[in-house]
């Protein structure tokens, strides 16, 4: 199993070499490199910033197609509560999940019901280990994952449980094995996601050696399949779901504390609000508090990238298709306590260490630091790094150059020209051997050479982004960022337009 594995993915052929998701990755693992985008694996956390930021849809998530089901004999789908807020008007889950049943899938098992069994399990494991509060949600594979690389001593605080996607795939599995006798490989179990991070999971599990889930299929994928479904379902269908406001609730952010029906608790949205708060936690800012909810996407799962309704419209939604329901319609049994706890640990992978030892990573951030000092500390993004500091730490790995930096060639530039000048005025004052001045000055003259061209690339690739951005913005599409590259003294302006690309896949890695 790759422990980096990524369902969010570059196409090449696309990318325009622009810096909009540098400036958006939240652990800076993309870089422009040769005119193109590059994402080093091991710092990605598959939060799909970067493809909403993409104008040029370079950046896609992978997932599996709706026809998948055929691959299988018998059918589940765990349908995401956030599935719920995509709809106008929808009064009842049951619509739904029967309009799911007539699309193909022989049954139903909402994960928002799993949600309610961890609800449970998470009051009950917060009174019985007080003495390691606070505790951080672990339903957001993202949020998993970049406490993984970035914030070791948080480790400890992660909520021990299984997200209640797998809880629903374990149950579900169960359920079907005794319903229909199968054995488990013809049995499919089909989550429906609404974010990249989830397929993640998927692949690569955290806590888990592996997943009961053995497909993933976009809300965007599946929303267009069900309205027409929705409308032959009729006015008497039988009623299917088992969860209530807690269960729902998962849906949007501050939906999970709710459940725990305490007060002592933070919920963030946002993956550069849950690092915020991260930072804060590991600083010790926090008192008194019990648990900490953390979503990567803005509003939580209802505005994961491979959804189809603005976010906080969806919230609405969701709070109020939830408003006559009962508390909670799913409970704790001995069969669904087992199977809630992790059964692995998450290990630290020092991916943003410097060197391979403790000296050598003193060594190489003293560097960095007198890296840093000689470039402009304007965070521009022209040389390809979101930051100034990114490019030392780079060129200390070996993985850039200072040359990289226009404002460092166009210095050296003036004091080889200074030194040039110098050189002519001797030789024609006659106060150096004639022969050796002639040839150093052309020496001289060379190295300008070199460093010009190199000079012009970078201005090229401003150039080319200042034109990119004319053609976004041109274009009728509507811009939610902005970021500056300057070369040469010269500033252009870049527009970002949001959009969203995703590329489904029909084959499924084993895990």
């Amino acid at each position: 199993m790759d422990k980096f594995y990524h369902s969010v993915r570059l196409d090449p052929d696309l990318c325009k070499g622009c810096i909009n998701c540098i400036k958006r990755c939240p652990t800076e693992a993309i870089r422009v490199r040769n005119g193109k985008a590059q994402i080093n694996s091991k710092f990605c956390i598959d939060c799909g910033e970067c493809i909403r930021v993409c104008p040029h849809h370079a950046k896609y998530a992978i997932y599996d197609r709706p026809d998948a089901i055929k691959q299988y004999e018998y059918t589940v789908a765990l349908p995401a509560p956030s599935l719920y807020s995509q709809f106008n008007n929808l009064d009842d889950v049951n619509i739904v999940l029967n309009a799911l049943l007539l699309m193909g899938f022989d049954d139903v098992f909402e994960v928002s019901a799993a949600a309610e069994l961890v609800s449970e399990a998470t009051r009950t494991y917060i009174t019985t280990h007080r003495d390691q509060l606070p505790f951080i949600s672990t339903a957001c594979p993202s949020v998993v994952r970049l406490i993984r690389v970035r914030f070791p001593n948080l480790i400890s605080h992660m909520l021990p449980l299984n997200p209640p996607v797998e809880v629903a795939a374990m149950l579900a599995v169960s359920q079907a094995m005794k319903k229909t006798g199968l054995p488990r490989e013809k049995i499919g179990i089909f989550f429906i996601s609404p974010c990249p991070s989830k397929v993640t999971y998927v692949k690569s599990p955290l806590g888990n050696e592996f997943s009961q889930v053995d497909r993933v299929l976009a809300i965007k994928d599946i929303y267009p399949q069900l309205l027409s479904r929705m409308k032959a379902v009729g006015k008497d269908y039988p009623e299917i779901g088992t969860s209530g406001k807690i269960g729902i609730s998962w849906g949007r952010s501050g939906g999970e504390s709710s459940g725990l029906l305490s007060e002592n608790y933070l919920a963030a949205d946002g993956i550069e609000n849950v690092i915020r708060v991260l930072e804060d936690l590991e600083d010790q800012k926090f008192t008194n508090l019990e648990f900490i909810e953390l979503n990567a996407c803005n509003g939580g799962c209802v505005g994961g990238i491979l959804t189809v309704e603005n976010p906080y419209v969806a919230e609405t939604k969701l709070k109020r298709l939830r408003r006559y329901m009962p508390v909670a319609r799913t409970h704790m049994s001995q069969e669904a306590e087992e199977l809630i706890p992790w059964t692995t640990g998450v290990q630290y992978e020092p991916v943003f260490r410097l060197g391979n030892t403790m000296m050598e990573s003193f060594t190489r951030l003293n560097q960095v630091e007198r890296l840093c000092k000689k470039l402009p500390g304007l965070d521009c993004g022209s040389c390809g790094a979101p930051t100034c500091k990114a490019l030392a730490e780079d060129i200390v790995r070996g993985q850039a150059q200072e040359t990289d930096c226009v404002y460092y060639l166009r210095e050296n530039l003036h004091r080889l020209s200074e030194e040039v000048s110098t050189l002519a005025d001797d030789l024609a004052a006659g106060d150096r051997g004639g022969q050796e001045t002639l040839r150093i000055l052309k020496e001289y003259i060379h190295r300008i050479s070199d460093e010009m061209s190199l000079l012009d690339g970078q201005e090229d690739d401003g150039d080319k982004i200042a034109s990119q951005s004319t053609d976004t913005s041109s274009s009728g599409t509507s811009g939610s960022e902005a970021s500056g590259a300057e070369a040469s003294g010269r500033t252009g302006a870049v527009r970002n337009t949001v959009h969203q690309q995703n590329t489904p896949i029909e084959e499924k890695e084993d895990s």
